[in-house]
């Protein structure tokens, strides 16, 4: 058996985070704007217009769909970026003939992924306080939920680092995919709202599931059963895992 180097995977983790410090005002500041538009607009705005949902203040009742839309583009994005610049650089060769296993290289880049994304989730949580007036019932329960999340789409963005071959590639599923499921996940509305067959339609996207999971942490309600959105993820974490070990296997995309 193979003993974990713990020195590896931290450095790795270390020299990812310190390379995400120094793009602090791109990748940190520009999301947290962002999230801050969608309050001013969803939350202030339109939010002061409407009923509660779900017996929650509008503006609250988005929080968390606003909390997961950062979490799953910037883990994406943070995980996909870390793997693919050694790529491009041709210094992943070196990580390859290196003493280095597989859970060494996973802890130290998506580590790193998923470290960036927790920090941009306590900033956009402490600027929510601002807009609106919200509570989390079961913070541990958001805690892990919020890890899971963050460790399983930066693993996701892992993958995608290693499939893509050009900057344009790099950013397509994020653009093209993550962001508009998300938006049509349940981060503005309960689909219970929604009319057949688009409820139909809406349950066939995964990302609902994720949505209503952080939003059960949260409030303790939503449109499904919070285990159902825990088994959902922890399948989607174990699928990633699965793929990068034949991935390191096989040296697909990476030795080519």
């Amino acid at each position: 058996m193979i003993a974990f180097n713990a020195r590896s995977a931290w450095t790795i983790y270390k020299r990812e985070v310190a390379r995400a410090l120094r793009t602090a005002m791109q990748s940190i500041l520009g999301p947290v704007l962002t999230t801050v538009l969608y309050f001013v607009v969803f939350g202030a705005a339109i939010g002061g217009r409407m009923e509660t949902m779900d017996g929650v203040n509008y503006g609250a009742f988005i929080v968390p769909g606003l909390l997961l839309l950062t979490l799953l583009s910037e883990s994406t994005s943070n995980g996909s970026f870390g793997i693919y610049m050694p790529r491009f650089t041709g210094a992943i060769y070196e990580l390859l003939s290196a003493p280095v296993g597989t859970a060494e290289t996973l802890v130290g880049f998506v580590g790193a992924a998923a470290t960036k994304s927790l920090i941009l989730a306590a900033i956009i949580l402490g600027t929510a306080t601002f807009f609106v007036d919200y509570t989390i019932l079961h913070p541990f329960y958001t805690l892990g939920f919020i890890l899971l999340v963050s460790a399983s789409f930066s693993l996701f963005g892992f993958i995608l680092g290693i499939w893509a071959d050009s900057f344009e590639k790099l950013g397509i599923v994020p653009v093209l995919f993550i962001v508009p499921l998300t938006f049509l996940g349940g981060t503005f509305y309960s689909i219970d709202v929604l009319p057949e067959p688009w409820r139909s339609v809406a349950m066939a996207n995964p990302v609902v599931y994720l949505v209503n999971g952080l939003r059960w942490c949260f409030y303790g309600s939503s449109d499904f059963p919070i285990a159902t959105s825990l088994g959902m993820t922890l399948a989607f974490l174990a699928i990633c895992v699965a793929f990068i070990a034949w991935i390191f296997k096989t040296g697909w995309r990476l030795r080519s």
